[in-house]
């Protein structure tokens, strides 16, 4: 399901990034008391009221000329353009300043909902501080303490009442929706186009000519499919044109859209930290993943070559390692065919569900075959397992104590499943729950 994007806005040092940890409920953006410290938008995911939605934390507008704030005020531009909500952070110690007016302005001409927080509100007699605030004109000021976590919820109340409501899309269980994610100038797009045997999508050498997501219609074999392309992903802090700096939200929407994730390398350049980093946003988001290394064509070979390059994807991607790998080349349109049937064989996967008595004897026979260890001389009980989702595929394993089913146990009971069921290009998410 798509999920809202939230983004906090405001001049520097109004406390944004402390109050983007707050929600995300972990300490992802750089904190310090120099202004401008977030020079670049760090994403998050945050949650309030059952709502999961898309965070973005903005470098400070600033209408100055000191170094890098031009691209500030850029970058925080264009997550206002791509929020459904806004959160204008302003500080009850400064009061309003010539530069929050200057904010306000800006945010005005989005036209988007906007939620004021007065932020830095440490204790209850400063609440009389902030009637100031209602002089910029976006209603009632929502009192916070981000150092403290005081008045969140209230605040977040605000938000989500102004989430779309045409988020949940009208699902169609028989079309496979799949999405094809990795660097700028992989081949994603080409991909796309040789599959749909027409230029549905603009190709260019020129790394990330794809500016936005976009969908296309496919079938295959009597299969409907959707396709989802994306804008490549860049690394933080790398030179490039500033349409590029929200590409990654952009894929993570796409992410958020699709049934399986297509996860796209470059077979001529070989394997980069970077498409590491973007095969973990899909499988973090429990998609079936498809491994796709493009431009097989232009890579010297011989009979050794295809073997070596999975097992450094394996190497490289241990935590991939249900995920199928498929060598294609969009130029050539070699191997191409084969992709369908892959994705279809993830997808099924994705949505697969088990009997419990035939789940609960493959079980058994694990432990019989690897006693559960101890700690501290208790050992762990496994007394039932039940399959509780799909999309992916959810298991939770009742057990005399959580804190003894270590990691390493965990991933052993995993491996024994999809020994018995396959589950080949979809995660598994094991949960361990103390019987009451």
């Amino acid at each position: 399901m798509a999920k809202a994007t939230v983004a906090i806005v405001g001049r520097p040092n109004v406390g944004k990034s402390t109050i983007f940890n707050r929600i995300v409920g972990e300490r992802i953006s750089i904190v310090e008391d120099s202004p401008g410290v977030t020079r670049d938008r760090i994403y998050g995911t945050g949650e309030w009221l059952t709502h999961e939605f898309h965070l973005i934390d903005t470098g400070g507008i600033d209408m100055g000329d000191a170094p890098f704030l031009v691209e500030i005020r850029e970058q925080a531009e264009l997550a206002i353009e791509e929020a459904d909500v806004i959160i204008f952070i302003v500080s009850a110690r400064e009061g309003i300043t010539s530069t929050d007016e200057e904010v306000g302005k800006i945010l005005f001409r989005s036209k988007k909902p906007v939620v004021l927080a007065v932020n830095k509100v440490d204790n209850p007699e400063m609440r009389t501080d902030i009637f100031e605030f209602y002089s910029l004109g976006f209603g009632e000021p929502y009192p916070i303490s981000g150092s403290h976590g005081l008045g969140l919820g209230d605040m977040l109340d605000e938000v989500v009442r102004h989430f779309p409501n045409d988020l949940e899309e009208n699902d169609d269980e028989d079309i496979i929706k799949f999405s094809l994610i990795g660097r700028p100038n992989v081949g994603k797009s080409s991909i796309v186009n040789a599959l749909l045997g027409e230029d549905r999508v603009i190709v260019s050498d020129i790394a990330g000519t794809t500016r936005d997501a976009t969908d296309s219609a496919y079938e295959y074999e009597g299969q409907k499919y959707t396709i989802i392309d994306t804008a490549g992903m860049r690394k933080k802090g790398k030179v490039y044109e500033k349409t590029e700096k929200y590409s990654v939200l952009r894929a993570l929407k796409a992410i958020d859209r699709s049934d399986i994730v297509l996860v796209v390398l470059n077979g001529e350049e070989g394997i980069l930290e970077q498409d590491k980093k973007i095969a973990g946003y899909a499988h973090e988001a429990g998609r079936g993943i498809i491994i796709v290394v493009n431009k097989w064509d232009v890579v010297e070979k011989d009979d050794k070559t295809m073997r070596n390059f999975e097992e450094q994807i394996r190497a490289h991607f241990q935590f991939l390692d249900y995920a199928p790998i498929v060598f294609v080349s969009a130029k050539t349109r070699k191997r191409l065919t084969t992709l369908p049937p892959v994705i279809k064989m993830a997808s099924e996967n994705h949505s697969l569900r088990v009997q419990s008595s035939v789940l609960n004897e493959i079980i058994m026979d694990a432990i019989a075959r690897n006693p559960a260890p101890t700690d501290k001389g208790r050992r762990l009980k496994i007394l039932y397992a039940t399959q509780v989702g799909v999309k992916p595929p959810t298991f939770i394993v009742f057990v005399n104590d959580p804190e003894l089913m270590h990691f390493s146990y965990e991933r052993f009971l995993e491996n024994r499943i999809r020994e018995a069921f396959g589950f080949e290009g979809t995660p598994i998410k094991m949960i361990a729950r103390a019987r009451t």
